[in-house]
Protein backbone atom coordinates (compact mmCIF):
# COMPACT_ATOMS: atom_id res chain seq x y z
CA UNK A 1 0.00 0.00 0.00
CA UNK A 2 1.45 3.31 -1.03
CA UNK A 3 1.00 6.57 0.85
CA UNK A 4 2.07 8.62 -2.15
CA UNK A 5 -1.45 8.69 -3.54
CA UNK A 6 -3.09 9.51 -0.21
CA UNK A 7 -5.05 12.76 -0.05
CA UNK A 8 -2.99 15.60 1.37
CA UNK A 9 -5.86 17.47 3.00
CA UNK A 10 -7.40 16.29 6.21
CA UNK A 11 -10.72 17.41 7.55
CA UNK A 12 -10.45 19.26 10.84
CA UNK A 13 -13.31 19.18 13.26
CA UNK A 14 -13.98 22.76 14.48
CA UNK A 15 -15.16 21.37 17.82
CA UNK A 16 -11.76 19.72 18.34
CA UNK A 17 -10.02 23.01 17.57
CA UNK A 18 -12.23 24.88 20.03
CA UNK A 19 -11.55 22.29 22.72
CA UNK A 20 -7.80 22.47 22.08
CA UNK A 21 -7.86 26.27 22.28
CA UNK A 22 -9.83 26.13 25.53
CA UNK A 23 -7.38 23.61 26.99
CA UNK A 24 -4.44 25.80 25.98
CA UNK A 25 -6.08 28.83 27.62
CA UNK A 26 -6.69 26.87 30.81
CA UNK A 27 -3.10 25.60 30.88
CA UNK A 28 -1.75 29.12 30.25
CA UNK A 29 -3.88 30.51 33.07
CA UNK A 30 -2.65 27.74 35.38
CA UNK A 31 0.96 28.46 34.48
CA UNK A 32 0.63 32.18 35.16
CA UNK A 33 -1.21 31.54 38.43
CA UNK A 34 1.52 29.17 39.60
CA UNK A 35 4.29 31.54 38.55
CA UNK A 36 2.74 34.56 40.26
CA UNK A 37 1.69 32.75 43.43
CA UNK A 38 4.94 30.87 43.96
CA UNK A 39 7.09 33.88 43.07
CA UNK A 40 5.22 36.04 45.58
CA UNK A 41 5.48 33.37 48.27
CA UNK A 42 9.06 32.20 47.74
CA UNK A 43 11.23 34.89 46.17
CA UNK A 44 12.61 37.70 48.29
CA UNK A 45 11.68 41.23 47.27
CA UNK A 46 15.30 42.30 47.68
CA UNK A 47 17.30 40.65 44.93
CA UNK A 48 20.85 39.97 46.07
CA UNK A 49 21.73 37.77 43.13
CA UNK A 50 20.52 36.91 39.67
CA UNK A 51 20.11 33.31 40.76
CA UNK A 52 17.68 31.80 43.22
CA UNK A 53 18.99 30.89 46.64
CA UNK A 54 18.74 27.25 47.64
CA UNK A 55 15.88 28.08 50.00
CA UNK A 56 13.97 29.93 47.27
CA UNK A 57 14.47 27.05 44.83
CA UNK A 58 13.22 24.48 47.35
CA UNK A 59 10.23 26.69 48.21
CA UNK A 60 9.32 27.08 44.54
CA UNK A 61 9.65 23.32 43.91
CA UNK A 62 7.30 22.57 46.80
CA UNK A 63 4.89 25.34 45.86
CA UNK A 64 4.59 24.16 42.26
CA UNK A 65 4.17 20.52 43.34
CA UNK A 66 1.37 21.47 45.75
CA UNK A 67 -0.34 23.65 43.15
CA UNK A 68 -0.29 20.86 40.58
CA UNK A 69 -1.47 18.23 43.07
CA UNK A 70 -4.41 20.41 44.13
CA UNK A 71 -5.26 21.11 40.48
CA UNK A 72 -5.28 17.36 39.76
CA UNK A 73 -7.56 16.69 42.76
CA UNK A 74 -9.97 19.41 41.66
CA UNK A 75 -9.99 17.93 38.14
CA UNK A 76 -10.80 14.48 39.54
CA UNK A 77 -13.66 15.88 41.66
CA UNK A 78 -15.05 17.78 38.68
CA UNK A 79 -14.86 14.65 36.54
CA UNK A 80 -16.77 12.65 39.15
CA UNK A 81 -19.31 15.44 39.50
CA UNK A 82 -19.79 15.50 35.72
CA UNK A 83 -20.30 11.75 35.58
CA UNK A 84 -22.99 11.89 38.27
CA UNK A 85 -25.12 14.31 36.31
Amino acid sequence: MSFYNAPTQQTVNPQNIAMAEQELDMFTDLFYSIAESCHTKCVSKQYASGDLTQGEAVCIDRCVAKYIKVNEKIGEKMKLFGQQQ
